[in-house]
């Protein structure tokens, strides 16, 4: 009989498309999912949570209900894990939560580190008092607090659970946002927000066919990359910086995509979606190509990995690396982060860091998230 206790892992993302929550053991650091399941977002407080990261009237108010909602939902989502799962919660050592993220604003060359700060909504208090588990959330604050970026913080995690000696290995989180973790075949571990992920695509096919994503990338298949909006796009000083660097929606949004076309003549929408996939695939691959790799392992996780367009795309231009999603590690791709932060709860328990320095730009290691107890 397996005794080892179980965790499990909340996720909501910037693609605001579902709570991932999966529950968890572990053997030592390789993380084993014994159920998972996807929880809807009403589609009320989806918009809600649209208008609080895109900035809205009464902000404060309405922060502070969405917050208390958000916590609910988050146990709901609980509460269905466990009951599908038939576990109980006695049998849970903690629940790992990110929150949801409306605003996150890091240090940079404009924004000095008294100025930044990361929100994610989803009151853990609400969680543990209406799950009866032990609760750890607010990861990012503590990070930023040591002088870092707060994001990406699944580094720590593939490091543990995907590293292995000799190999060079990337592993790329297509979510909203997009960011890669570069483990070294000599141990060394960075990695960095490439930029957008699915973020814009998803907003540009809400915006013209109410669709919350582009299956398969298929309308992306059907138009043409624009070269001159591309390389508007491209400009982006983003896309030149080094790690440590993190981004958010507050950056890469419809009103971005909107304000490049604002100055070019009429683009087929269709178009404007093939150039949106290409952006994603290229800045991706640029990155993984400005690192020191010997034909790295390409793993790819999130949303972004079933986007069979894009997925052939990067594969087209990272020609000399194999290109696979995460399954074959043992965690399927949708799964990655929700198993993450199961997996910075339990280090957190057991007081160990959950970040990487080289990949935040924090000062030191640090033990991430905030415990409420059952």
């Amino acid at each position: 009989m397996n005794t080892k206790p179980y965790y499990i892992g909340l996720m909501s993302g910037t693609s605001l498309d579902a709570i991932d929550a999966a529950l968890l053991q572990f053997d030592a650091n390789k993380p084993h999912i014994r159920h998972q399941i996807s929880h809807p977002i009403p589609n009320a407080l989806r918009s809600e949570l649209l208008s609080l990261c895109e900035g809205c009237e009464n902000e404060l108010d309405r922060y502070g209900r969405a917050d208390h909602q958000m916590g609910i939902l988050f146990a709901a989502a609980v509460t269905a894990l466990l009951d599908s799962s038939g576990a109980t919660p006695e049998q849970i050592r903690a629940i790992g939560s990110h929150g949801q993220t409306v605003r996150h604003r890091p240090p940079d060359s404009r924004r000095p580190i008294h100025d930044a700060f990361s929100l994610q909504l989803g009151d853990p208090n609400s969680i543990a008092e209406l799950t009866g588990i032990t609760t750890v959330a607010d990861f990012r604050r503590r990070d930023i607090a040591a002088g870092g970026q707060g994001a990406p913080l699944v580094p720590a995690f593939h490091a543990a659970a995907f590293g292995l000696p000799g190999h060079d290995r990337v592993i790329v989180n297509i979510g909203g946002m997009a960011n890669i973790t570069v483990l070294k075949s000599t141990g060394e571990v960075s990695g960095f927000d490439t930029g957008p992920g699915n973020v814009l695509l998803d907003s540009w096919i809400k915006h013209w066919q109410n669709k919350p994503y582009d299956k398969d990338g298929n309308w992306a298949a059907s138009g043409q990359v624009n070269r001159e909006l591309l390389g508007i796009m491209r400009d982006d000083p983003y896309y030149q910086l080094t790690g440590p660097k993190s981004t958010g929606r507050e950056k890469y949004g419809l009103r971005t995509i909107e304000e490049h076309l604002a100055d070019l003549p009429p683009i087929p929408p269709e178009d404007v979606q093939a150039t949106l996939l290409e952006l994603t695939a290229i800045t991706i691959t640029d990155a993984i190509n400005n690192e020191d790799l010997n034909s790295p392992e390409i793993y790819l996780c999130g949303g972004g990995a079933t986007n069979k367009a894009l997925r052939s795309r990067i594969n087209d231009l990272l020609p000399n690396s194999p290109v696979d999603d995460t399954t074959q590690l043992g965690v399927p791709p949708d799964w990655v982060e929700a198993a993450a932060f199961a997996w910075l709860a339990k280090a957190a328990l057991e007081g160990l860091s959950g970040n990487v320095p080289a990949v935040t730009g924090a000062q030191g290691e640090r033990i991430l998230g905030a415990i409420y107890s059952a």
